[in-house]
């Protein structure tokens, strides 16, 4: 199982944005710069995830994102949701003929039980740890 680029740029642009001044607004081209992601494809990444509400987009001299809830309120589920989409990892299960359905079952349960994990993991939960381990540069 793999997840897109796209998440993995997605995951650290968020724990970078929940790691700035929630009332401060960061531009696409210091966010592209602190994650080393050309601006086109961060900026397709950031849509995604203004279109959830994940993350606020301001115009103007001042412009740029900022989280659209709170640390506390966003999820990795509602990050890998976002970017990824909602169908399931595994379709296998195309007639009922028992043995594809049983394996079709296996798979959605260890998703469910990943999709579980995520959603009890905030970005907050992230920044507790980076601060507990003083590890603010590697954000």
């Amino acid at each position: 199982m793999k997840f897109s680029k796209g998440t993995n740029y997605a995951l650290h642009t968020m724990i970078y944005l929940a790691s700035q001044n929630e009332k401060d607004t960061i531009s696409l081209q210091e966010l592209a710069e602190q994650r080393n992601v050309p601006p086109s494809y961060l900026s397709k990444m950031l849509t995604k995830l203004a279109k959830k509400g994940l993350v606020a987009s301001y115009s103007g001299a001042y412009g740029g994102f900022r989280l659209g809830k709170s640390a506390k309120e966003i999820s990795f589920l509602d990050i890998t949701k976002a970017i990824e989409g909602d169908l399931p990892l595994f379709q296998g299960c195309d007639k009922d003929n028992g043995v594809e359905c049983l394996v079709e079952n296996i798979m959605k349960n260890a998703e469910n039980e990943m999709d579980t994990y995520l959603a009890n993991t905030s970005l907050q939960d992230v920044l507790n740890k980076v601060e507990k381990h003083d590890l603010v540069d590697s954000i």
